[in-house]
């Protein structure tokens, strides 16, 4: 249930509130959004709420990225063994990885620029859109938010700030993929030996192109978690100011601007 029924009569919405989450229409860098593309494929689209293409380059990036050897060359080559790092890359992969990876980033530039279009747009319609939203599993609303507790809990684990702001489709990915990342790369075991004093053997267990894909991961985590807090609270304000607005003030109040008032 929600606390507003759209008619679909506006041409564009700024925000659409559900069980699963809050989605909105906000202005964006384009060239932060493709920056977090070429970081990881699936991120730019992510940061957009384009799930689907989101995490379908986000598999794709896994998937191609293990399978060419792309990581454990990137490893080889940063320590200066550039004749072993061209020996492991898998050509076969290889070339179906560069074409869908360069599609990724000019994706979500373009599509940045015209989302940030749509909500210029959207902006002047001033169309409503609910705020609350209960079913039998969640319920949802637009609340003012801290984002430095959300980048706290992302920085503990990925996805618990998403959950904190109640981004529940985001938060799920991250948590499973980075269940994958910790268990394929060893982390935590190297983690237990390096608290050991065991240095050579935390070192030896890592699988470096599983531990890879985990300092990206962290750091979508923590930068989605805190602009989505930040522009929720922006929401939640328009739309409490509106309320307000429309409930209490005056028809008869007026702004005289460039006057002063006594």
């Amino acid at each position: 249930m929600d606390n507003y029924t759209n008619d679909n009569t506006a041409r564009r919405y700024k925000a659409y509130v559900s069980t699963l989450g809050t989605t909105q229409l906000h202005l964006r860098n384009p060239y932060i959004v493709a920056w977090w593309s070429a970081a990881f494929p699936g991120f730019g689209h992510m940061l957009l709420s384009k799930y689907l293409r989101g995490y379908a380059l986000f598999i794709w990036e896994v998937v191609v990225n293990i399978k060419a050897h792309v990581n454990l060359s990137m490893i080889y080559s940063f320590q200066g063994n550039i004749e072993m790092a061209k020996e492991v890359l898998d050509t076969r992969w290889l070339l179906m990885y560069i074409p869908v990876y360069l599609f990724g980033i000019w994706d979500s530039y373009r599509t940045t620029v015209d989302m940030n279009r749509a909500y210029l747009l959207a902006e002047r319609e001033e169309h409503r859109f609910n705020s609350f939203s209960i079913g039998s599993l969640e319920i949802n609303y637009l609340d003012k938010l801290n984002p430095i507790i959300a980048v706290m809990w992302s920085l503990f684990i990925p996805g618990l700030g998403q959950l904190y702001i109640h981004r529940i489709l985001t938060a799920l990915f991250v948590i499973v993929w980075l269940v994958v990342f910790f268990y394929y790369s060893h982390v935590q075991e190297a983690v237990v030996l390096l608290f050991l004093g065991q240095i050579k053997e935390a070192t030896a267990v890592l699988k470096p192109e599983w531990l890879l894909f985990i300092p990206s991961h962290y750091g979508f985590a923590v930068y989605d978690s805190y602009i989505n807090t930040v522009e929720n609270n922006k929401l939640f304000e328009k739309d409490l100011r509106n309320h307000l607005t429309e409930k209490y003030q005056s028809a008869n109040f007026q702004i005289l601007k460039g006057q002063k008032v006594k």
